[in-house]
């Protein structure tokens, strides 16, 4: 096995041992199941760059150097085929998709297969540390290597196979996938989808246009962030993106356009078909994060009176892209919503039979329009169902909720909360995480804090007090710290606890609650604290009272606070504002901080030392 690393810059020897250049670049034929190196690119003495057959020229090759079977001057330049591509401008250091994986990774290197003296194969990519460590120095990685080895581990490499690679630049795509691909082409929506919030903003339009009218239609209803959906819809023409509109369900529709400017959505909205039009116009008529906003007007709906062999043609006879039938709604004659049928019941049935024969007429569940999502979405996991009617003040049928976009409203709001619990939204994807450094910042961050007052302490005070003093305040600052991110969890609780206000205490007692644990905690911090300080530290009573009572007195106002804070997030969760939860700890721990700073220089310059 060889590397294209390798091979780069290696010089170029003819078959006298004169050197003619060294190597660039090498093109392959994508033709073929592992495709066969075919072309050598050279860099000229005088940086001229050239072209070989490798085939027909090269003799013998190694990681040190290239020997032709000719003499210089018997070369005939060649040009890359419509089906070949060169591994180093095309390939290397560039954006993939690993389709069997399903996620963006960087070309680091690529692997070659020698099958004979003469031949190279591309066998995959190496997307892990090692290709990258290789690039910058073979010596480098092997140095790592044995390092790793040392310390029992060990660093494999990370390769994908050729048949599984998938380039990010389309333009190469006609090439390349001329032989049997997996390709974003043939994957999921949801997965399509997914690689491309991966993506560099700049590639996110550029791969979405690749896409034919269907698939467009399903990636974009499978975005997780609404923005990103919107901002490719803002790079399409008009006439393709209404005809995606159109494609789509009428609900994932209507979440697409409110998410446009108003000139956009209207130009858009114009262009469908009426039909379309219509459905995605009457929910956007209804609020956002209700039951209207979510719904689907595409139901399947009939008369008492009509039989099963009447509701089968029906069925029979509707678009292929109709969104969902798992429950057929029955109207008495002022339309009316007066059963459901599962489909299950409605295929057992006897043809001649009547739907209020068999239909469910008790006890039917039902959304107004204006309820809110996830209480709606809470319901239908409550009750087990896959779809919840959503009727008017008259008990007319106005659409559906169905039980994917009720995971969805359920997946978002658990985002939130983990984004206000401190969790991003990858925390525990190991494709997710961004290092060591953001694990400390959002784990550790109390150590930081402290580490940063006691520079702080050291750098203010050292001319003022005793070596001694200084220490013992030290001591007692994370303390203080700790208090502060307690009291941003006893926030996150209460925020979960009564997420919907419902139970939640009142204001005032939420005050009570608040200043009582902060008492109580200022209590414990005085009685153990003040113990180890005097007892163990040999601190002096007025030292004692200081370093402690600086402690306790911020672990007081921050609990104290909770309240406020707690109306606050609630607040913004009102206006759709995230709240993270690892900031919010980290500005309560540089709150507690302050008051411990502001509390020891009262009483040392006010007071008195």
């Amino acid at each position: 096995m060889i590397y294209l690393s390798q091979l780069l810059g290696n010089p170029v020897y003819d078959v006298d041992g004169e050197n003619i250049g060294r190597v660039n670049d090498l093109g392959i034929a994508t033709g073929e199941v592992f495709p066969r190196v075919t072309s050598l690119a050279i860099e000229g003495p005088s940086r001229t760059p050239f072209m070989l057959s490798w085939r027909k020229y090269v003799d013998t090759y190694n990681e040190h150097e290239v020997r032709l079977n000719v003499i210089k001057t018997d070369t005939r330049f060649s040009y890359l085929q419509p089906d070949e591509i060169l591994m180093s401008r095309d390939l290397l250091n560039k954006q993939i998709v690993d389709t069997r994986g399903v996620r963006v990774v960087r070309v680091n290197d690529l692997k070659l297969s020698d099958t004979n003296s003469s031949q190279l194969r591309l066998l995959g990519a190496e997307v892990g540390i090692r290709g990258l460590l290789r690039a910058l120095s073979p010596k480098l990685e092997r140095f790592v290597l044995k390092i790793a080895h040392a310390l029992g581990k060990d660093i494999p490499e990370k390769i994908i196979a050729w048949n599984y690679m998938d380039l990010l630049d389309r333009d190469l795509s006609d090439v390349k996938l001329s032989v049997t691909h997996k390709t974003l082409d043939d994957m999921h929506p949801a997965d399509i989808a997914d690689i491309i919030e991966r993506l560099d903003p700049r590639l996110r339009g550029q791969i979405f246009a690749q896409l034919d009218a269907e698939q467009k239609a399903g990636t974009i209803s499978e975005f997780d962030d609404d923005t990103i959906a919107a901002d490719i819809m803002s790079g399409m023409n008009d006439s393709d993106a209404s005809q995606m509109l159109s494609e789509m369900g009428p609900d994932d529709a209507a979440e697409l356009v409110s998410e446009l400017d108003y000139d956009k959505a209207e130009k858009l909205l114009r262009l469908m078909g009426v039909k379309e039009q219509r459905a995605v116009r009457q929910l956007l008529g209804y609020k956002e994060d209700t039951a209207g906003r979510i719904m689907t007007s595409e139901v399947v709906d009939l008369y008492e009176g009509d039989t099963v062999e009447d509701t089968l043609k029906v069925i029979r006879n509707l678009d292929e892209d109709f969104e969902t039938v798992t429950y057929i709604y029955i109207k008495d004659r002022e339309d009316r919503l007066s059963g459901v049928i599962p489909l299950k019941t409605l295929l057992l049935a006897d043809h001649t039979s009547y739907l209020k024969d068999i239909a469910e007429t008790e006890d039917i569940k039902t959304v107004s329009p204006d309820d809110d999502q996830e209480e709606v979405a809470d319901d239908i996991v409550k009750y087990n169902l896959l779809a919840m009617p959503v009727v008017d003040d008259k008990h007319h049928l106005l659409g559906i909720v169905t039980v994917d976009d009720a995971l969805d409203v359920l997946n978002e709001e658990h985002a939130e909360d983990l984004q206000i619990a401190g969790a991003g939204h990858n925390d525990t994807s190991s494709e997710g995480r961004t290092g060591d450094l953001t694990w400390l910042l959002r784990n550790g961050a109390w150590f930081l804090v402290w580490m940063i007052g006691v520079l702080i302490l050291s750098a203010v005070l050292h001319d003022h007090i005793p070596q001694l003093d200084v220490i013992t305040l030290a001591f007692c600052m994370p303390i203080a710290v700790i208090a502060g991110n307690d009291a941003a969890a006893y926030v996150t609780k209460n925020y979960f606890e009564y997420d919907s206000d419902k139970d939640a205490p009142s204001t005032l007692g939420m005050v009570f609650k608040g200043v009582g644990l902060g008492l109580l905690v200022a209590f414990f911090i005085v009685l153990v604290a003040g113990s180890i300080v005097t007892g163990l530290m040999g601190a002096t009573p007025e030292l004692t009272a200081r370093g402690v009572g600086a402690a306790a007195t911020a672990a007081f106002i921050c609990f104290a606070l909770s309240p406020a804070v707690l109306a606050w997030i609630r607040k913004r969760d009102e206006d759709n504002k995230d709240t993270s939860g690892a900031t919010m700890a980290v500005l309560y721990m540089i709150l507690s901080l302050a008051i411990f700073f502001a509390y020891v220089s009262i009483s040392l310059f006010a007071v008195g030392a």
